[in-house]
C-alpha cells in the first residue's frame, strides 16, 4: 500500500506561514531545490487544498518565464506532469494536470491506496494536511526545518487531542541552515 506523507517547509518555531502571510523564507537554493525535485519524483499524486493548489498554478507556465534557472525548470518539468487531486469548497473548475475531489478525504485517499503505484501520494496545505492527521491518514512527515522564528501564523502540525508517535527515518542538514526530518508514524 501506497504510503501518505505530508512534506513542506516550516519555521523552527513551528510555522508554513507566517502571522502576515509570508512564506518567503522558505525560498530553496539550488541544493535544496535539487532535493524537493527529487523527492517530488517519488510521488505518484499530489493531494492538496485550494490556497496551496492556487500558489502552485505559477508552475503551469513557469517554463515560459526567461527568469527562471535551470533547476527550477527541472522542478516545473516534474511538478506540471504530476497528477493533482484539489480539495475546494469554492472552486469549480481546475487546470493543469488537476481534477477537483469528488468525495471526502478518507474515501478519495483509499480510492488512491487502491490504484496501482509505486510512488507516494504526497499531501500539501496546512488545513488540509491537519484534516488528514486527524483521520489517522499521514503515514510520514518529512519537514524542512528553516533557521527563521516567525513568531506566529499556521501550523505545520495540526493541533491534536491525541499522541502520535514518530520513528525517525534520515535527516540532513543543508549548507543553507535547513534541516531535513523525515519521520514515519509508529503504528
Amino acid at each position: 500500500m501506497r504510503s501518505v506523507t505530508y512534506s513542506m517547509g516550516v519555521s523552527l518555531d513551528g510555522y508554513i506561514v507566517g502571522p502576515d502571510g509570508d512564506f518567503d523564507w522558505t525560498d530553496p537554493d539550488e541544493e535544496l531545490l535539487r532535493f524537493v525535485t527529487d523527492e517530488i519524483r517519488g510521488v505518484d499524486v499530489y493531494v492538496l487544498g485550494r490556497r496551496l493548489y492556487e500558489t502552485m498554478l505559477y508552475w503551469e507556465t513557469a517554463d515560459q518565464d526567461p527568469s527562471l534557472d535551470d533547476s527550477m525548470l527541472e522542478w516545473a518539468a516534474v511538478w506540471n506532469p504530476l497528477p493533482k487531486v484539489v480539495f475546494s469548497t469554492t472552486l469549480s473548475a481546475v487546470q493543469g494536470n488537476a481534477r477537483l475531489a469528488s468525495g471526502g478525504l478518507t474515501e478519495e485517499i483509499e480510492r488512491l491506496r487502491a490504484e496501482p503505484g509505486a510512488g507516494d501520494i504526497a499531501i500539501g496545505g496546512a488545513t488540509l494536511a491537519a484534516e488528514a492527521a486527524a483521520l489517522g491518514l499521514i503515514d510520514e512527515y518529512r519537514a524542512r526545518v528553516y533557521p527563521v522564528l516567525v513568531g506566529g501564523g499556521i501550523p505545520f502540525f495540526p493541533h491534536r487531542e491525541r499522541r502520535v508517535y514518530l520513528e525517525l527515518l534520515e535527516t540532513r542538514t543543508f549548507s543553507s541552515g535547513v534541516v531535513y526530518l523525515h519521520y514515519r508514524v509508529a503504528r
